[in-house]
């Protein structure tokens, strides 16, 4: 998967990922320490080692040829792979105590490979994992107790030097087996109130003239998912794999769109443990559907 021609140098791949995610030349001249006209030099010569074309320049910048979407699909997991190796052999070993925060909702379904690639690459630092709700996470990092943390982008104590890394829309989850989302007043579990998932809730709901009723609330999501399975409520979530017996509901089923929210990361310290863990967990989300490139 990683196989690429022969005699590639590195510095040409990474100049041309950046003018492909950027679509400019300028901003990836900038990022690469380089002159506009070094940049575009390397790209013409990127071309003729391969012997096609991979950018097209349009009114809105650079836009890739079929050439140069196959040669990105495969330049960037070799770059990281690249960098990956010359900083386990360049750099001091890391080491120490991480701690990361995370809601629930985020662990299963982004933080596994992430966790797993960071190990490999850092067997020495020792990771430590809290799951709690987004307000209580940023409120734990005030107080020193955390190092990294994802969160819920929105939230009230919200640092202003977070970095958002996803986004995408939240959705409606009821049961397989029940119709609760088709009483009135609609029954909801919930989190607490600062959760921006349920501002976004009962906000569409009120928007929409849906009359509602909390009747569970749980700083889980597998709290909330029970009362669902169970047939008493509806709840929110992502556009995920969900478990089963449960499914995602819509405008067919009399509910009003979700807006889209954001998943962003806060750092506390300045570790080059934690340093670390950041770059990873940026790099993790950057190839997922929805992830925001370099964490922009």
């Amino acid at each position: 998967m990683l196989a690429l021609p022969p005699g590639l140098d590195p510095d040409l791949l990474r100049s041309f990922v950046l003018i492909a995610e950027g679509a400019s030349v300028t901003r990836a001249a900038q990022r690469v320490g380089r002159t506009q006209s070094a940049v575009s030099m390397q790209m013409r010569r990127l071309e003729e080692m391969l012997g096609q074309p991979l950018l097209v320049r349009g009114a809105r910048g650079f836009s890739l040829t079929p050439h140069g979407a196959w040669l990105l699909d495969r330049a960037r997991p070799w770059l990281s792979m690249h960098d990956e190796m010359l900083a386990n052999f360049r750099t001091p070993e890391i080491a120490g105590l991480i701690r990361l925060g995370t809601p629930d909702d985020y662990v299963l379904l982004w933080l596994p490979e992430i966790l797993a690639r960071f190990a490999e690459a850092h067997p020495a630092v020792e990771l430590e994992v809290i799951c709690a709700p987004s307000n209580e996470l940023l409120e734990r990092m005030e107080r020193g107790e955390l190092d990294l943390s994802l969160y819920s982008a929105g939230n009230e104590r919200e640092p202003r030097a977070g970095l958002t890394l996803w986004r995408g829309p939240l959705q409606w989850v009821g049961s397989v087996a029940h119709a609760v989302h088709r009483q009135r007043p609609l029954k909801l579990s919930l989190a607490q109130p600062s959760c921006v998932w349920r501002t976004a809730a009962t906000t569409a709901l009120d928007a929409a003239g849906v009359p509602w009723r909390l009747t569970y609330s749980s700083s889980a999501q597998m709290g909330t998912h029970a009362v669902v399975l169970a047939g008493l409520a509806i709840t929110v979530g992502l556009a995920a794999p969900l478990p089963p017996g449960l499914r995602m509901l819509d405008a067919a089923d009399g509910l009003p769109a979700l807006p889209e929210f954001e998943i962003a990361l806060a750092r506390a310290s300045e570790s080059s443990s934690a340093r670390a863990l950041e770059r990873h967990i940026v790099e993790g989300f950057r190839h997922e559907p929805g992830g925001l490139p370099n964490g922009a």
